[in-house]
């Protein structure tokens, strides 16, 4: 479980083509800090188990079905990617529940910079528009970010300074991919609601 708050900015130093999936050779000093086999590491917002580790560097494997539905497979050597590890138990949550599990991908439309900040408009696939709102949370590229518009198609978000220096969004421009996760609650809620509605339970309390 992650919680949507980048802990560094890596980069991508190899990838190996197998055939029916890809390895990754990733390098985070910070990431890879005590780091073991088998550990979990979110690159760009998808949870990656730790293949090999030496140094600063980490080894992932990405199966054909992650690089088809996210945007990972986009990634080449020198490629700066969002790193973090799985939150501890009892620490803060510092953005929201992210489980590392991209819904889909959208593509940048817009920046729109002004002194402090910047608004970014983000391409939204049709399936994934339920689950978004406005000052809802969405994980763009493995970031937590609050919602500033909401559309049918499309989504706006705020960047401070901070995220702006500190992760991909910073030099991502219109036309590049990002991963995409909504609140997993909200699929949670439309699931509940749609089997009571299928099984006739879906009353309000007291009928």
């Amino acid at each position: 479980m992650f919680t949507g708050i980048v802990e560094e900015l890596g980069e991508v130093t190899a990838v190996e083509n197998l055939g029916d999936a890809s390895r990754f050779r990733l390098r985070g000093p910070v990431v890879t800090d005590g780091a073991r086999h088998g550990d979990s590491i979110a690159v760009n917002g998808v949870c990656l188990t730790v293949v090999d580790h030496e140094g600063d560097e980490f080894t992932a494997d990405v199966m054909a079905e992650t690089l088809k539905r996210s945007s990972l497979g986009a990634l080449t050597t020198g490629s700066r990617v969002n790193l973090e590890r799985p939150t501890a138990v009892g620490a803060r949550l510092g953005g929201h529940i992210v489980q590392g599990h991209v819904d889909g991908t959208g593509e940048i439309l817009e920046r729109t910079p002004s002194e402090h900040w910047e608004i970014v408009k983000i391409s939204l696939p049709a399936g994934l528009a339920r689950y978004v709102v406005e000052k809802g949370s969405i994980t763009v590229d493995g970031i937590s970010l609050t919602v500033v518009d909401a559309g049918a198609d499309h989504f706006t978000v705020s960047l401070i300074p901070t995220t702006l220096a500190l992760t991909t969004l910073g030099v991502k421009q219109p036309g590049d991919p990002v991963n995409l996760e909504v609140d997993v609650i909200a699929k949670y809620v439309e699931r509940l609601l749609t089997a009571g509605r299928a099984d006739g339970s879906g009353q309000e309390a007291g009928r």
